[in-house]
């Protein structure tokens, strides 16, 4: 198979993925009663709860998607920061090889993990139960 066809498929498979994503969102947000009154309502024999679980199921799937079409689109995207780069320096563009995209790929993912780590930590720690 093609680059060309691999990405046709995998962003024509992300575009229903994303279709998914957001027909699970609407039906959770406004068919659904909201969640603290939605016990015993079913829609086609799912409640509310295993409808947010497809929703996260969905989106992790989206997400694992997302991920390989950056991977496979990283080289175009290392070229564009490394134009962008050199003209807000005002030096001449050099193109970086595969050693530095892959250092700054992995850099990059460890950064967004770790912001997503502390929201996910700084959420935990603040939750609060209901007053008795």
């Amino acid at each position: 198979m093609s680059r060309t066809t691999l990405n046709f498929w995998l962003d024509c498979t992300l575009l229903a993925v994303f279709v998914v994503l957001l027909f699970l969102s609407v039906v959770l947000n406004y068919i659904f009663p909201p969640a603290t009154i939605s016990q015993g309502w079913l829609l086609w024999g799912a409640d509310y709860n295993q409808w947010s679980q497809r929703q996260f199921a969905v989106l992790c799937l989206l997400t694992l998607l997302l991920l390989l079409h950056v991977m496979l689109h990283w080289t175009w995207v290392c070229g564009v920061v490394a134009s962008m780069r050199a003209k807000f320096l005002g030096k001449e563009k050099k193109m970086w090889d595969n050693g530095v995209r892959t250092i700054v790929g992995v850099g990059f993912m460890i950064v967004l993990l770790n912001i997503l780590g502390l929201l996910l930590a700084a959420a935990a720690l603040s939750i609060q139960g209901p007053e008795l």
